[in-house]
């Protein structure tokens, strides 16, 4: 009983012992606004390929859609 009572509080101190060297983290708002510059060029490019009797059918139906 003795012996349990001994290992229970070296393991109780040690813990405490490790709590207090966990480490710190703080997260502070800066002073001033954060400014992002962003240069974006976008291209695109379409390519549409129709067959000739799907363009003829489209032209002679002309209220299909």
């Amino acid at each position: 009983m003795q012996r349990n009572i001994t290992v229970l509080s070296g393991v109780l101190l040690s813990s405490i012992l490790l709590m207090g060297c966990s480490p710190k983290v703080q997260v502070a708002v800066p002073n001033e606004p954060i400014n992002i510059n962003l240069n974006v060029k976008i291209e695109h490019k379409i390519l549409i390929k129709v067959d000739r009797e799907i363009d003829d059918l489209l032209s002679d139906q002309s209220d299909l859609f």
